[in-house]
């Protein structure tokens, strides 16, 4: 299976049924197709969503789309990777990151 399949899409209308109310921890990954350095994270979100697929869900959230859950979550830069689990919001990291990096950063979840 590839890695972009283990990755899901979350809009505006079903962003509280996708990430608020998931039964595992998720990784929400606020990005744009014009947006250089989400294009290039890109590969990186979808080979971790791969590893974690058993313990984390990992949506992908275009803020061109969907800018009323962007509005809500204070997004000002992308690409913002947000953790959320059980319906709160653990941490948030903006801008272009390692895998290694990446990974600490979604531990807070597990």
């Amino acid at each position: 299976m590839a890695a972009q399949e283990h990755v899901g899409h979350a809009t505006d209308a079903d962003f509280q049924k996708e990430v608020l109310e998931a039964d595992k921890p998720v990784l929400v990954d606020f990005w744009a197709p014009w947006c250089g350095p989400c294009r290039a994270l890109g590969p990186i979100v979808e080979e971790l969503a791969g590893e974690q697929k058993d313990v984390l869900k990992v949506v992908k959230i275009n803020i061109d789309d969907n800018p009323d859950t962007s509005k809500n979550y204070g997004i000002r830069s992308i690409p913002t990777l947000m953790l959320f689990k059980g319906g709160k919001t653990l941490d948030s990291i903006i801008g272009l990151v390692s895998k290694d990096r990446l990974k600490e950063f979604v531990k807070k979840g597990l």
